[in-house]
């Protein structure tokens, strides 16, 4: 097994027509990529299916638990087609948005989703291209919108719409994700990313499809769903700030605000949250980014976020590699701030004891900073649980994760910390458990001879879900 990665918070790339080729892959997993994106908005089967295997390959190679996640299209409202390509809106006009199929012109252009008809009503916003373009409703019914342009521009063929504070009668599952979730879950992916939730009845809804087969994030990119947030987060086993869609919808300046919530929510529940879209944006282009684009990864690892992701910077930029390997030197230089572990203890109180497990993990946080020759938690996990759960309190020593199902071991890979052994033994004894947890504890470059470790998890070992034992080992 590879020497486990030193820093805390993870590395998302998503994977593209840049860095789909064995050797990217390759130097993308040197460089410090935790889990990669697979966007199910773009590219065949055939081709997510050759860079599963890749990735599957490359990873037991060199030794890693490297995490695979699907990230579902969801519902894209987008306009139909122009009959010139384009037109050019100018504010103060009249635009009109209807079911008709004809090509669309200066004056009017096809809205093929009558759920927005349903949902409108004079005086709302509609946002197209991304918010560069906004329309007031002036009228509408079940087939059309008369609106009046408020910001013009530039409008082509198939242009995304937004409607931020409106909350539309859509599944966040369409017939294409069905189909999509399936072939995904069939490879053996870790996680899947819902895309456009509205409320906590999507997440139950695709609880039901998924099961047990893989993990489920919901991306927050509405409105509606910050007002949902907590029940969204409970019924979740991660989350992802969708700062690109949430910056249409909401006003920009409260992006910043929300993602600051939303990340302290998660630890609340102790799941995963994942910062995403635009972190490195300049390296599709440049080979190193702007200062704001470092501090603004800096943010979120300050934050406290479990991982952080890059989108078009790896999937279709120039620099896919450079851009993971910047990432890995903002984590690794934020993280080596001596007040680093200050910002994560100051951070909202999320040990609420609100059981046996959350009391016990809790604990072994408390007594990592007290006994100062404890070098690591060792957490055993039928179900990962165990390690969410001492995640969520940010020890600022090592978390190193044992068990016994590979599947677990690579959907810890989000997790904040959390180094992963597998070890399939069926232990008869605690000692032996004991022996184990100074083996993977020594193995991971955490501990050394004569050091402590704590050992938390659920006793009988085996058992899902009863973290209930927490035990300190001195290492001779």
């Amino acid at each position: 097994m590879k020497m486990p990665k030193k820093t805390y918070t993870r590395i998302l790339a998503t994977i593209g027509p840049s860095s789909a080729d064995e050797r990217t892959i390759s130097a993308l997993l040197d460089a410090g990529a935790d889990a990669f994106r697979f966007n199910f908005s773009h590219g065949t089967r055939e081709e997510h299916k050759q860079r599963y295997d890749i990735v599957r390959r490359l990873a037991e190679e060199k030794g890693l638990f490297t995490t695979i996640v699907a990230d579902l299209q969801g519902p894209k409202l987008r306009v139909g087609s122009f009959a010139a390509g384009s037109v050019v809106l100018k504010e103060g006009g009249e635009f009109v948005l209807d079911m008709k199929e004809e090509p669309g012109n200066e004056a009017r252009v096809t809205l093929p989703h009558k759920e927005i008809f349903a949902a409108i009503k004079p005086g709302d916003d509609l946002l197209l291209n991304d918010g560069n373009i906004v329309l007031t409703v002036k009228s509408c019914d079940a087939a059309s919108a008369v609106t009046e342009v408020k910001v013009g521009g530039e409008l082509s063929s198939h242009k995304g719409v937004n409607l931020p504070n409106i909350k539309l009668p859509i599944s966040a599952i369409t017939e294409k994700d069905r189909s999509d979730l399936e072939f995904a879950l069939e490879m053996g992916v870790d996680w899947v990313c819902l895309s456009f939730v509205q409320s906590a009845d999507d997440v139950r809804a695709a609880k039901v499809l998924i099961g047990d087969r893989a993990l489920i994030i919901s991306k927050l990119e509405k409105p509606s769903a910050i007002v949902e947030l907590e029940d969204i987060i409970k019924l979740s086993d991660g989350i992802m700030v969708a700062r690109g869609d949430l910056g249409v919808e909401c006003p920009l300046q409260t992006v910043p605000v929300l993602q600051k919530k939303i990340v302290n929510a998660c630890r609340k529940y102790a799941r995963p949250v994942i910062v995403a879209t635009q972190m490195l944006e300049s390296m599709i282009e440049k080979p190193t980014p702007t200062r704001a684009e470092v501090s603004d990864v800096a943010t979120a690892v300050y934050d406290g976020a479990d991982a952080v992701m890059l989108s078009a910077e790896t999937a279709a930029g120039k620099y896919p590699v450079e851009a993971v390997k910047m990432m890995n030197k903002i984590i690794t230089q934020v993280e080596a701030d001596p007040l680093f572990f200050q910002y994560m203890k100051n951070l909202q109180s999320v040990s609420c004891c609100m059981g046996e497990a959350d009391s016990i993990t809790y604990a072994a946080s408390e007594i990592s900073k007290v006994l100062k020759n404890v070098k690591a938690v060792v957490t055993y996990t039928s179900s990962g649980r165990t390690t969410f759960l001492v995640s969520r309190e940010r020890p600022d020593i090592p978390i190193v994760a044992v068990t016994p199902n590979i599947k677990v071991a690579r959907q810890l890979g989000l997790v904040w910390g959390a180094r992963r052994f597998i070890n399939e033994s069926t232990f008869q004894s605690f000692d032996r458990f004991e022996d184990v947890a100074k083996t993977v504890a020594l193995a991971s470059g955490a501990a050394n001879k004569g050091d402590h470790i704590i050992i938390t998890g659920g006793f009988p070992l085996g058992v899902k879900g009863r973290t209930n034992m927490l035990h300190t080992v001195y290492i001779d």
